[in-house]
């Protein structure tokens, strides 16, 4: 979806948006910090600004892929090169991502690449203990613990079968994503003082700080808008995930910076509100409350080829 009802939105466009620029020193900074001074003090402290660093870091990669902080794209690509997180390519994660910013295929189990419904004919031939694993990721707490293993597993297993089908495309992905691993690797082997051990469960609560994000971010809906939440945090984990909770803001308007997005949803917030029919939650402490061990979905698609199906043209941003 491009921007849309921004009058200023050209006044968001700079040669370089500083605010990203500061955040990406910060984020390096705090991480070489951790993986240095702060792990020969305290390794329990270091894995967590490390995770922090990392969920912050992937933040700031999904910035790049949107444009940001230049209007260079191989600029901003190199500005987050180093792959802190190791084991999503930068190439994939921008390919998949833009795709899931068709809305009219939001929650579709395979036009949407981070869809976590399934077609319901699909779940009806699942073994029973993929069943009970997927309905235990559909609660909070499972997201947290078990998504990060299972969306890398998901990832990697139809990324290979692209490249076995003979997809240069997606290889040339994982082939440029080496240099990137290497990088990080070779700082926590030469440089770093945190254990190897240590550094790896600080990737894994990354990926699952990022679950957090994303638990909630869509929902099955006969309406396009309907399917895209607000979370309205604005405290530490609107930082961390760059006003992305603002989901249906960036949505509609993915050409805006992160630090442009609460002004436009206090400025328009019926609007928002609105179009995405109070789909909306106060704060991250609510979705705990609420969903911590309560799925807030089915994991079969409740719409996905049924009578009425998917409405893939409904309420399409004015």
């Amino acid at each position: 979806m491009t921007d849309i009802g921004v009058p200023r939105a050209a006044a968001f466009r700079r040669v370089a948006e500083w605010p990203t620029v500061l955040m990406l020193v910060a984020t390096y900074g705090a991480w070489a910090i951790a993986t240095t001074w702060v792990a020969q003090g305290s390794i329990g402290l270091a894995i967590i600004l490390c995770a922090l660093a990392g969920a912050q870091h992937s933040s700031l990669t999904h910035e790049a892929l949107h444009g940001h902080p230049t209007t260079n794209k191989t600029l901003n690509a190199a500005l987050v090169f180093p792959a802190l997180t190791v084991l999503v390519p930068y190439l994939r994660f921008r390919d998949t991502h833009l795709a899931h910013h068709h809305d009219e295929s939001l929650t579709d189990p395979y036009d949407d690449p981070e869809s976590n419904y399934l077609d319901s004919s699909v779940w009806a031939r699942l073994p029973q203990w993929r069943k009970t694993l997927y309905r235990m990721n559909n609660t909070l707490a499972g997201r947290l613990l078990l998504g990060p293993i299972l969306g890398q597993v998901s990832f990697m297993q139809t990324d290979w079968h692209l490249i076995r089908a003979g997809n240069r495309h997606v290889l040339q992905g994982w082939l440029l994503h080496i240099p990137a691993v290497v990088v990080v690797i070779w700082w926590m082997v030469a440089v770093a003082c945190l254990p190897l051990w240590a550094w790896a469960v600080s990737v894994y609560l990354s990926l699952s700080l990022l679950k957090l994000r994303t638990f909630l971010e869509h929902q099955a809906h006969e309406r396009t808008l309907a399917r895209t939440a607000i979370v309205e945090d604005r405290g530490f984990f609107g930082l961390l995930f760059l006003n992305n909770n603002l989901h249906i803001v960036h949505h509609m308007h993915p050409g805006v910076p992160w630090y442009a997005l609460p002004e436009l949803y206090r400025a328009r917030r019926s609007h928002y509100l609105s179009s995405n029919q109070g789909y909306r939650y106060r704060t991250y402490a609510e979705i705990f409350r609420k969903h911590l061990f309560r799925a807030k979905d089915p994991v079969p698609h409740p719409l996905f080829g049924s009578d009425t199906g998917i409405d893939k043209g409904a309420d399409r941003a004015p």
